[in-house]
């Protein structure tokens, strides 16, 4: 075996050596620290563009055998399209956020490093696996990481959240094995690809448990995805968090999402029409909810949560549907509205900065009631602003990411949204039907809801009735900003490339027969039955 055959493992051993190094070293040296983390997910990035080059230049998915045991009875690990892009996508908004955070919060508490890595460690392994079993366990690991790194560090406001955040989740983590189990008592085996086969020949007496456990556990990823009416928690605890875990937050709700159609395909093959359109309407209404939340926001934090909700709850109407080009380009929105997503986060903090409550509630009160002071009235302010060069910087970033998140011409934004619609308006030559009208309704409604949304709140942000302190900004804070924007700038420059890319990971993963026949005849490295 070369170097390059071990590939698919490193997401996963990269994350957690670092972790290791980090709590064993020194406590007094936070830098040391602190240069783990970083050199960790640097190369991490690196893995991730290796691994998208490798199974896009290759036929087929990297299927890879820990302890080098025959499918299906090994753990294994598969990369394919889908895979090796989410896990890419997860390594960038991590390395920006972790960037932001060494300007403050790093300092902030304790073990912010390990957990930080071991979060990446559960992401990267929850797209890798290729079993249930696995899947559970790097999903435990994902949340427990996600648990410190929500209370970190404690106040009360984020105590209260985490709380909430940490019971749903458990209870989440109780469906998923519950659902795991009845599969397993059904079909026998917890292996995605043979799962693919055993389905279609069991008895039709042994369906109803197996749609029983398929159901449970969709419930279980459908609260990690946020999805309508599951998704109570997610707003108030993302905007509980601080910044930099706010934004990488904004990958785990994906994890439900990408668990979702990975298993409708591979087990039902996407022809369960039930499930369809179960995740179709609960798509829609997520993206009803999130809209009506987005108008009705005042809060920059709560508006960038229901944000989350907007971009899960489209990516999942728009897999209802079954449409593998409608799925493609969905994947397209997915990868620019989640770097948005973390730009807006970060954005955030920084724009706070100069806020108090005070103003936040004279602003509000204004807007409603039309208050002004005697003063204002008696004599006119003099035409124009002088804007000081930071907040000139934080309202064009605050602009990128409205336009992002809201789907405006030319950005990427737009063009993951102008695909979607294309192809549910029957651009595969199919015909139009209710769900295709209502998802191309309900899209336009949230961006021009979201327009609407972001300028009331830009408007307070930067023009504000009563003066507001300039924040003070590193560079090291608007730099991971900076880059998160410029990558989606540079996905609306390659559009063609990255929608070529996304539509081969969606056929792959939307017709998986390469997938399942790729794993199952899979050999032992020496051509054994394994050990």
């Amino acid at each position: 075996m070369t170097l390059l055959d071990h590939l698919v493992i490193a997401p996963i051993l990269l994350p957690l050596l670092a972790a290791i190094l980090i709590l064993t070293a020194y406590e007094r040296t936070p830098h040391l620290k602190a240069s783990i983390n970083v050199t960790a997910t640097v190369l991490q990035v690196v893995v991730g563009v290796l691994l998208v080059m490798q199974v896009d230049g290759q036929n087929g998915p990297s299927v890879y055998l820990l302890g080098n045991w025959a499918p299906p009875f090994s753990i294994l690990l598969v990369a394919d399209r889908i895979a090796a892009l989410l896990v890419l996508l997860t390594a960038v908004l991590a390395l920006a956020a972790l960037l932001f955070s060494l300007a403050r919060w790093q300092r902030a508490g304790t073990h912010f490093h390990p957990l930080f890595q071991l979060f990446l460690m559960g992401v990267s392994g929850a797209f890798l696996t290729g079993d249930l079993f696995n899947l559970f366990v790097f999903f435990e690991v994902m949340l427990a990481a996600s648990y410190g790194l929500v209370f970190y560090p404690a106040t009360e406001a984020r105590v209260r959240a985490g709380l909430h955040y940490l019971v749903i989740n458990l209870f989440a983590s109780l469906l998923f094995l519950i659902g795991v189990a009845l599969i397993y008592s059904v079909t026998g085996t917890l292996n995605m690809a043979h799962l693919a086969t055993v389905v279609p020949a069991l008895d039709p007496a042994q369906k109803p448990l197996l749609h029983a456990g398929a159901a449970v556990l969709a419930v279980a990823f459908l609260i990690k995805a946020g999805a309508w009416p599951l998704c109570f928690w997610l707003a108030t605890t993302y905007a509980a968090a601080i910044a930099p875990v706010a934004a990488v937050l904004a990958i785990a709700s994906k994890v439900g999402v990408y668990t979702l159609l990975r298993l409708w395909q591979l087990m039902f093959d996407g022809n369960e029409a039930f499930a369809g359109l179960c995740l179709l309407l609960g798509g829609l209404a997520t993206v009803l909810f999130g809209t009506l939340c987005v108008l009705a926001s005042q809060e920059l934090g709560r508006l960038a949560g229901y944000s989350v909700l907007l971009s899960s709850g489209t990516v999942l109407a728009v897999i209802g549907t079954g449409s593998s080009t409608a799925i493609g380009a969905a994947l397209f929105y997915l990868v620019s509205s989640t770097l948005a997503l973390g730009a807006f986060w970060l954005l955030v903090e920084l724009a706070e900065r100069g806020r108090s409550a005070v103003a936040d509630l004279l602003a509000v009160t204004q807007e409603a009631f039309g208050t002004a002071e005697e003063s204002d009235l008696e004599e006119p302010e003099p035409v124009g602003v002088i804007i000081p060069a930071t907040m000139a910087l934080l309202g064009l970033s605050f602009i990128g990411c409205a336009l992002l998140l809201a789907g405006m011409p030319p950005l990427s934004g737009f063009l993951g949204k102008y695909a979607m619609l294309a192809a549910v308006l029957g651009g595969d030559g199919s015909a139009v039907g209710v769900a295709g009208w209502s998802i191309v309704a309900l899209l336009l409604l949230s961006g021009f809801a979201s327009l609407i949304g972001f300028s009331r709140a830009g408007m307070r942000l930067f023009w504000p009735a009563l003066p507001r302190t300039v924040p003070t900004v590193r560079v090291i804070e608007m730099a991971p900003i900076g880059l998160l924007l410029a990558l989606c700038l540079a996905m609306m420059v390659g559009a063609d490339r990255m929608m070529a890319f996304t539509q081969a990971a969606a056929a792959e993963v939307s017709q998986p027969v390469q997938y399942v026949e790729q794993v199952l005849a899979t050999l032992p490295y020496g051509g054994g039955e394994g050990g």
